[in-house]
């Protein structure tokens, strides 16, 4: 579990940014952090895997680097 305290810390870098731009680097952090792996990604901020792959097929077509399914977890 990661600690409340620091992750409040790291809300007030987000303050001011447009929320579509920190919920796709949320995700596609999160995707990085599961190895690419749609279901468990999906699952952690709570968001259903079709609209996950909507998401991921929004970022790709706009040019973002979306992991692989199956790629290794840094």
């Amino acid at each position: 579990m990661r600690n409340p305290v620091s992750g409040l810390a790291v809300v007030e870098h987000l303050v001011g940014l447009p929320v579509a731009d920190v919920e796709r680097a949320l995700i596609l952090a999160t995707l990085r952090d599961t190895g690419g792996n749609r279901t468990h990604a999906a699952s952690m901020p709570g968001i259903a895997i079709r609209t996950l792959r909507t998401k991921i097929g929004a970022y790709a077509a706009q040019g973002y680097a979306v992991p692989d399914s199956g790629q290794a977890a840094h």
